[in-house]
């Protein structure tokens, strides 16, 4: 995992592997599989906007003044630290905001905000400082598309939107969280066209990307054909 890199050196010429997808398609996990298995660092990208929306969020800040969520996103100390058994907890402001990023309400948020050009701006050089050798995973909705449009290897991750659905709530339901399955399914397929149709950085395949639909395939699977891609027999 990663630490919180020093924001003004990124090494443009440190390999990157960009894996894209919507929300549920298994992006993180596989992310994180594989970095551990590289040896690389891994950037969680919609950690970085779920942060900003837990921190407008315990400022009262409306999620339609986009004036307020851009100094949010200057102002707001995102770090991260690997914790004894391997997690990667998330301090925002110095607080574990961890397991309030995994709500749906920070996603919702999250989702909103990213929508903001110069949210999206205010992040990006927090994003490219990730890239430091030996390698970077980075998970995300426009990694291959914007964030890193040089990168190595490009990957866009899928699902129906009904697994997609069943998986969170599985996580959710495991957490003791109180979810219906028909609630996130609704959710899901409202994010995917917010995020489809904003006009910066919708999510969308990077021309040169491989797509592999993980619908019905078991992780191992999915994290052995990302890394056929990186390091070919």
């Amino acid at each position: 995992m990663t630490p919180t890199p020093d924001p003004q050196a990124p090494d443009p010429h440190t390999p990157v592997l960009t894996i894209d997808g919507p929300s549920g398609s298994g992006k993180g996990t596989i992310s994180r599989l594989v970095a551990q298995r590289l040896g690389w660092h891994y950037l969680d990208s919609g950690a970085l906007y779920r942060a900003v929306g837990v921190a407008a969020g315990w400022n009262d800040l409306d999620l339609d003044d986009a004036g307020a969520l851009v100094r949010c996103a200057f102002d707001t100390e995102i770090r991260f630290r690997e914790a004894a058994d391997g997690e990667l907890r998330v301090l925002v402001n110095g607080h574990d905001a961890t397991d309030e990023l995994r709500t749906e309400t920070a996603g919702a948020a999250a989702s909103a905000i990213a929508a903001i050009p110069e949210v999206r701006a205010a992040l990006r050089d927090r994003q490219r400082a990730f890239r430091q050798p030996p390698g970077l995973v980075a998970d995300g909705r426009d990694m291959g598309t914007v964030i890193f449009p040089d990168a190595s290897f490009k990957v866009f991750l899928t699902a129906s939107a009904e697994e997609r659905a069943e998986r969170r709530y599985k996580q959710l339901k495991e957490k003791g969280v109180s979810v219906t399955l028909e609630g996130l399914l609704r959710e899901i397929l409202a994010r995917d066209a917010r995020d489809a149709s904003r006009a910066v950085a919708p999510l969308r395949p990077a021309e040169d990307a491989i797509r592999i639909d993980t619908t019905g395939l078991p992780i191992d699977a999915v994290v052995a054909r990302v890394l056929g891609i990186v390091t070919p027999s």
